[in-house]
């Protein structure tokens, strides 16, 4: 089985991604996640056993554990290739994030890398499949569009993919 861990993105800066991804595929063909708005905690692993332990140890962590704030409040791109929405973690929600890193490293099959790992680019996707050669146009378009938001980081998330895209398997609410 195939699962990536994120924090739905919710409230009004989820629903501006989530309609400005749409907007972008119907005028330039701009393809994105099959998610919604997000920003990655674990990236896509493969594990073919029960996640028991996984879910465990995200149960005791979500009973410690509180919302923290964090802010949207730029767009930015890696190279030509992704376009996205910058996540500005507080403080507060960024050890919150560091400590679950920690947490979850206890797992033998969920390890981290460079793209997934405590100081990874906290970013929402916008766009980032087949880009190279609109690059330009997504990225001037998207700036016609105000992009600030106050976000809550209260949730850990686990997808799994089934029958071609991603589908809910369990959300883990921080209070």
């Amino acid at each position: 089985m195939r699962y990536v861990i994120v924090s739905v993105v919710h409230g009004e800066a989820g629903d501006f991604n989530n309609n400005l991804r749409k907007e972008l595929f119907r005028k330039f063909k701009a393809k994105s996640s099959k998610l919604p708005a997000h920003f990655t905690i674990k990236a896509p692993f493969e594990y073919d056993d029960v996640i028991t332990d996984l879910n465990n140890v995200l149960d005791e962590f979500i009973k410690v554990e509180k919302a923290e704030p964090f802010t949207i409040d730029r767009y930015d791109h890696f190279d030509d290739r992704v376009i996205f929405m910058k996540v500005n973690m507080s403080k507060e929600a960024k050890e919150v994030h560091d400590r679950l890193i920690d947490k979850m490293s206890e797992i033998p099959y969920v390890t981290f890398d460079r793209k997934d790992e405590k100081n990874k680019t906290f970013h929402v996707t916008l766009a980032s499949k087949n880009l190279k050669s609109i690059y330009d146009k997504v990225w001037d378009y998207i700036h016609g569009y105000n992009c600030e938001f106050k976000c809550s980081f209260d949730n850990i998330t686990i997808y799994k993919w089934e029958e071609g895209t991603w589908k809910l398997y369990k959300e883990f609410r921080l209070s």
